[in-house]
């Protein structure tokens, strides 16, 4: 389970092997061995007892900011595995096995916005849509024009990588509009900040998901900060950037469905400067729409498992194929 707690004022302690959130609307509490992970949000009282426990526990407590995006950590001094992995981590991101995995962690992103696409097709339709399939194909010719990029020098190769999947983006998020209520609707891909409140809902799922994969690299052994498509970006998570890709879509599903239902109202955000930003009531439907996504059991890479379990055993298979990695071989 994870207890993500956003509302000014809430507070978490800790009694009797129970989590305690206690928050105006009442006071609710979740044993102590159902927790995986803790996200805090500004405005919320921890006592030092919980976070002891959470340290003893092997429980990750993180700190987010407006955004939903992970700014700080709180965990004990107990590394996920052995050294080997992070030392080879440091030698595959310059090797020519590089290629390969970032090749197909791109194509299984391209491909699930595809099925995403094929799922938004299937659904009710506020207004009638262009054919699908064109877009498809287009799609295709990019995933074929990514299958055969050649070469073993992966700073050369990568922008080419980056333009492809790029172009795949841009064409996903088109085509999701035709599939949106008018509200939702959106120009473009926009982050730093958001500038409507579809772009808002996105940042902030994506900033949940961050947190949980950074959380499940970390547990794995990994070293978040040590990329191998995204490189050089002082003190950032570039390894998440890579890792996450692949699972995007199902934060875009969490948004997408809330946006058809037409749940999210202007109300619940704050335009400040131009820029959109998620607010109290909103969050706590997202956070409780993401919840419920990601606790769901789903078949993934042949494993029937939780959302959230199936990151977690990414993470994990990561980190073995790194211990066992031999650059010489």
């Amino acid at each position: 389970m994870e207890l993500i707690i956003q509302q000014f004022g809430a507070s978490l302690q800790v009694r009797d092997g129970l989590f305690t959130i206690k928050h105006k609307e009442g006071i609710s509490s979740v044993p102590v061995g159902k927790v995986h992970s803790i996200t805090l949000y500004k405005g919320v009282k921890v006592s030092t007892d919980a976070l002891y426990v959470a340290l003893d526990m092997g429980i990750d407590v993180l700190l987010a900011d407006r955004r939903g995006d992970p700014i700080g950590r709180l965990w004990n001094n107990r590394f996920g595995s052995i050294s080997t992995i992070r030392k080879n981590q440091l030698a595959f991101s310059r090797s020519p096995q590089a290629v390969p995995w970032v090749r197909q962690i791109l194509l299984q992103k391209a491909e699930h916005q595809r099925a995403v696409l094929l799922g938004l097709e299937a659904g009710d339709k506020p207004y009638p849509t262009p054919p699908l399939t064109p877009v498809l194909e287009k799609i295709d010719r990019i995933l074929a024009q990514m299958q055969a990029i050649d070469g073993s020098d992966l700073p050369e190769l990568a922008p080419r990588f980056r333009a492809l999947e790029g172009q795949v983006s841009r064409i996903y998020f088109e085509t999701v509009n035709w599939y949106l209520p008018d509200q939702y609707r959106f120009d473009r891909r926009s982050k730093h900040p958001a500038l409507d409140m579809t772009n808002a809902l996105l940042n902030y799922a994506y900033g949940i998901l961050y947190g949980r994969l950074d959380s499940a690299l970390i547990k794995a052994g990994l070293d978040p900060t040590i990329g191998i498509l995204h490189r050089d970006e002082y003190n950032r998570a570039v390894l998440t950037y890579d890792c996450i890709e692949p699972f995007r879509t199902w934060a875009d599903w969490v948004v997408w469905s809330l946006c058809r239902h037409q749940v999210m109202f202007r109300e619940f955000f704050e335009v400040d400067e131009g820029g959109w930003w998620l607010q109290e009531d909103g969050k706590r439907i997202l956070i409780q729409s993401f919840v419920d996504f990601f606790e769901e059991v789903i078949p993934f890479n042949k494993l029937e498992r939780s959302r959230y379990v199936h990151l977690d055993i990414f993470a994990q298979q990561l980190a073995q194929t790194l211990k066992n990695f031999d650059e010489n071989a």
